[in-house]
């Protein structure tokens, strides 16, 4: 009897796809500190836990770690360096130390390269730094990072978002991902730039623009008709499909949606691309092709841009070693994809999966279209012909980079907010875990018809700080009722125009260190992350080398 009843329930589980072996021990891991993402965040974060002397597990839905930072974002986003301290500046040492390797110049010689960074040297000689770096010896840093401090890796693992977190009392207790692959940690970390542990465990988030009311500001929500960049139409440029004649439909990548006021919120989120890594170096250059899918009218309103002698084509050629560039936006129609992502945040991973396709057609494409389309000036076809992807960057991924810019996509609503009031220092910080100092940079957000009937872009931002600036350590701490065991480095707790400063890559390593720090501090003094001292957590940082004011 007891064997039949077995073997019903058997049948039972079976037929709903139960799987016994998800909930195995040899299916279950365990540590101290369970950090969720494959960014530079998440590396920075599991080694702090690690030299403080706890258990961590890197959990991430990447391949290849370093986020950003080893996908193509190698002309750095410094800001000031000066503020840039602990495992961030680490990282940015292992980058000189290889570039002081002979062989390490295949393609050029050193001398040849140049000292050209983003507002500062791209080599600084007297802190053993640099800045400025190929893909690849990125990933070998993080690498590093990860093989000294003898750090767990678990890569391609996805977080299922529906079912996959526990969380009991306000705190999470494990979370499973998609292979069936269960963390039981004592603290969490979400170091992902989409923020999935943290709106699966119930944490407040935002998504998109803020009105200028809700934190007294002044660049947040719809800014149309401020131009603070290049990436605007100059000229009078007709929408639609027949010039002068609105009934023959707008042509493509421009929106239909009307705009809001100037200083209102909305959903909508900056543009996002790929930072491409591309040489004209011969024995190194993989040509430009038509992609699979290529479309020649999507790109028509390039066509009508370059009649008016628009002669930014493809005029950021940002220089890493090596004879390559790292390809950023550049002008009103450019790689950002405006417009083409914003349910890219919520979004199931099918979904996202399909925007990101959609990308990466739209910016082969316009390699492509630029490389051949006979409307455009000769000399911008010749210019693209010359350049071509870097046959030894991501070379197991079509020479594509692994990852696509997500400029923001969720922001926590944390203990403390940080707003442009924070960034442009009109009020104190009381408790800082780190500096930032990068102009509010957002990009585009939407292509629109004006009220005069011609295309425009909006939400391209540059607004700077008028010296480096504290960030808060509610910023990454979820309010205290709604989890009592999650940090979050990344998708961190601001406005959206603040965080276009926050946003850069140094600044997360920063932060990562400063969540490891927390979570090693709670653990060891046997405290919820909410219940530390600021001066215990200041002390610490400061020892391990984090600048907390300038």
């Amino acid at each position: 009897m007891r064997k039949t009843i077995y073997l019903i329930l058997t049948a039972i589980l079976s037929l709903t796809g139960f799987n016994c072996k998800n909930n195995s021990a040899t299916d279950t891991y365990k540590a101290d500190v369970i950090v969720y993402g494959g960014t530079s965040a998440a590396v920075t974060t599991a080694v702090q836990v690690q030299r403080m002397g706890q258990s961590v597990i890197i959990v991430s839905p990447d391949k290849h770690l370093g986020g950003m930072s080893s996908s193509g974002l190698g002309f750095t986003d410094t800001g000031n360096k000066e503020v840039i301290g602990g495992l961030a500046r680490e990282f940015y040492q292992l980058i000189w130390q290889h570039y002081q390797k002979p062989e390490s110049w295949r393609w050029q010689k050193q001398s040849e390269y140049g000292n050209t960074g983003q507002g500062n040297p791209a080599i600084d000689g007297e802190k053993r730094t640099m800045w400025i770096f190929e893909p690849h010896v990125a990933e070998s840093a993080f690498e590093s990072l990860i093989k000294q401090n003898n750090l767990t890796v678990h890569r391609d693992e996805w977080l299922d978002r529906e079912n996959g977190v526990i969380v009991k009392d306000g705190k999470i207790i494990s979370i499973r991902t998609l292979s069936g692959k269960v963390y039981r940690g004592r603290i969490f970390v979400d170091a992902t730039y989409e923020g999935d542990l943290m709106a699966s465990a119930g944490v407040s988030f935002t998504v998109g623009r803020e009105d200028n009311g809700l934190y007294n500001e002044t660049w947040n929500g719809v800014q149309a008709g401020v131009y603070h960049h290049g990436h605007y139409f100059k000229d009078k440029i007709d929408p639609y499909k027949i010039a002068g004649d609105p009934s023959s439909g707008l042509l493509p990548r421009i929106s239909t949606e009307k705009l809001g006021e100037n200083g209102s919120g909305d959903a909508k989120i900056q543009a996002y691309c790929f930072r491409l890594c591309l040489t004209q170096h011969s024995e190194n250059r993989i040509p430009i092709s038509k992609p699979e899918g290529y479309d020649s009218t999507q790109y028509e309103l390039l066509v009508r841009l370059s009649s008016t002698r628009w002669d930014e084509f493809f005029g950021k050629y940002d220089p890493v070693p090596n004879l390559k560039t790292d390809v950023n936006n550049h002008g009103p129609f450019s790689f950002d994809n405006i417009g083409m992502n914003w349910d890219y945040p919520e979004a199931s991973y099918e979904r996202r999966k399909q925007i990101i396709n959609e990308h990466i057609l739209y910016q082969k494409g316009l390699l492509y279209f630029m490389a051949t389309d006979q409307r455009l000036p000769s000399w911008v076809r010749e210019t693209m012909n010359k350049w071509g992807y870097a046959k030894d960057e991501f070379a197991d991924n079509g020479n594509w980079p692994y990852n696509i810019y997500v400029r923001e996509a969720r922001r926590m609503t944390g203990e403390y907010v940080m707003t442009e009031n924070d960034v442009l220092c009109k009020r104190p910080v009381p408790n800082s875990i780190g500096m930032g100092s990068y102009t509010m940079d957002s990009h585009n957000v939407q292509r629109y018809v004006t009220a005069e009937g011609y295309v425009q872009n909006e939400g391209d931002i540059g607004v700077g700080a008028p010296k480096p600036y504290q960030i808060d350590l509610g910023s990454i701490i979820p309010k205290r009722d709604e989890c009592s065991n999650l940090l979050i480095p990344v998708c961190v707790s601001c406005s959206h125009i603040a965080f276009g400063s926050i946003r850069m890559e140094p600044v997360f390593m920063i932060l990562g260190q400063s969540a490891g720090t927390v979570a090693s501090l709670a653990l060891k003094n046997k405290k919820n992350i909410h219940d530390l001292t600021y001066d215990e957590i200041k002390t610490q940082l400061i020892s391990d080398g984090q600048i907390l004011e300038y």
